[in-house]
């Protein structure tokens, strides 16, 4: 089974799966808007990658499509069958534990395959693979990330010298939300690509939302800290965002995503069939893990 970069860092975003499904934001209502001068999502057979608490699946399924969310972390899958279950979508939507290199559907089910603030985790090459397998000819993917920018909101930028004043060797602050790799991963992986569209936008958090969102943070309480260091890291984010900042507080973002397209398949194509040694265990979500 192939590694992904979530397991050489020792993260694990289920560790925060209520926070996650309560705090974090999802892509906004533009990305959707986008993706359909593409690929119609109403009706549409959609697998979500690493979907966490169904943050991606679950807007997918209010806007009319099926979707089959998978995650590495079985309290992920949880959460998400919990909120499918509090939303009305149960009915739209099947989780269940499984990897993005190995997800164990069958081939050519999918007319849609989506991944949400999670694609560098993967070992892209396998994950392109597989996403190819379970696309149906002329299916698409659609690769969104959407990073909060610390260059370019106080806020966020506060809060990340705070992380790093609790866990100084945390290797991801500053990020820039900028992915061009991914064109290459599914170009090299032999899609074809449709585009790529990048924007900035404001996102609106409350101050317990963002402490919460924080909290899944990889560097504080998804493997970054332990629990006792997390809760001494909130409190001080808590007095940070009183004393500074109103509630609630705008928070810029970055938008970058990649849609690419699965070609018509020819009797040339060399592909291997799915085989034996998929990741079987227990159903009930698809996740959406996130760098930050």
């Amino acid at each position: 089974m192939s590694r992904s970069r979530q397991d050489e860092y020792g993260v694990d975003f289920g560790l925060r799966s209520r926070d996650y499904a309560l705090h974090r934001h999802g892509p906004p209502a533009g990305f959707y808007e986008r993706l359909t001068a593409h690929t119609a999502i109403a009706g549409a057979r959609t697998l979500d990658l690493a979907t966490g608490p169904g943050v991606l699946a679950l807007e997918l399924a209010r806007r009319g499509a099926t979707v089959t969310g998978i995650d590495i972390s079985a309290s992920q899958i949880d959460a998400a069958v919990a909120r499918a279950a509090e939303l009305g979508f149960s009915d739209q939507t099947r989780f269940r534990v499984a990897r993005a290199e190995q997800t164990g559907a069958p081939a050519g089910t999918f007319d849609l395959v989506t991944s949400g603030q999670s694609w560098h985790w993967f070992d892209a090459r396998a994950a392109v693979a597989e996403v190819r397998r379970v696309l149906r000819p002329g299916g698409h993917l659609a690769v969104v990330g959407y990073s909060y920018l610390a260059h370019r909101s106080a806020v966020a930028g506060d809060t990340e010298a705070l992380i790093l004043e609790f866990n100084p060797g945390w290797p991801m602050a500053g990020w820039s939300g900028l992915f061009p790799q991914w064109v290459e991963d599914v170009v090299d992986g032999g899609m074809e690509l449709v585009e790529q569209f990048c924007w900035d936008y404001d996102d609106l958090y409350s101050h317990e939302d963002w402490r919460g969102r924080v909290r899944t943070c990889n560097g504080v309480g998804s493997g970054g800290l332990l629990a006792a260091e997390v809760a001494r890291f909130d409190e001080a984010l808590g007095r940070l965002l009183a004393e500074r900042y109103p509630d609630p507080v705008p928070i810029r973002h970055r938008l970058w995503c990649v849609v690419a397209r699965e070609p018509a398949r020819t009797g040339a194509d060399s592909r291997a069939e799915w085989g034996a040694g998929a990741d079987s265990r227990a159903e009930s979500g698809d996740g959406a893990d996130s760098r930050t």
